[in-house]
């Protein structure tokens, strides 16, 4: 049931609606991810990465609001939950114990990569059916990218 009508058809909203939710994950992911490096980081670098992740940790976390708030607005329960988050991030799950600056940073290289690729093909799907879905992520994968050149110069 949804008490939001949406303006899109019901194959159009299912193919935003799937886009926006996995966005919404990953982004989650990608904060908990980050916050959980951000604890656990140490070696010669801590403190400029340790800052880092707090700047991923804080765009991803404003990301998962503005997607979550645009599926809201389709008509379309957005869903972040613990349980449907571990079940459907596309990012890798981090060890546990300390992360050396290195490792840490490659973490992070990582888990933004699978993110990007996830969200272009989200940018791909929701070109025809909702051009504004699209923007909002066409806006935060450019963050992302951002982010992910930033980790890469880091082991460079």
């Amino acid at each position: 049931m949804s008490v939001v009508k949406s303006p899109l058809s019901e194959q159009d909203r299912k193919t935003v609606g799937d886009a926006l939710q996995g966005a919404l994950v990953d982004l989650v992911d990608l904060s908990l991810v980050a916050k959980q490096v951000h604890w656990t980081v140490v070696g010669p670098r801590f403190r400029s990465v340790h800052l880092q992740l707090d700047e991923v940790v804080a765009s991803a976390r404003l990301h998962a609001d503005t997607v979550a708030e645009r599926a809201s607005a389709l008509g379309i329960a957005p869903d972040g939950r613990a349980e449907t988050v571990a079940k459907t991030s596309g990012i890798a799950a981090v060890g546990d114990g300390w992360n050396k600056d290195v490792g840490a940073v490659q973490t992070m290289v990582d888990a933004l990569g699978a993110v990007i690729t996830r969200m272009r093909e989200r940018i791909t799907s929701t070109g025809e059916p909702d051009p504004v879905t699209q923007d909002i992520l066409i806006g935060l994968t450019g963050d992302l990218e951002k982010h992910h050149w930033m980790f890469q110069a880091e082991n460079a």
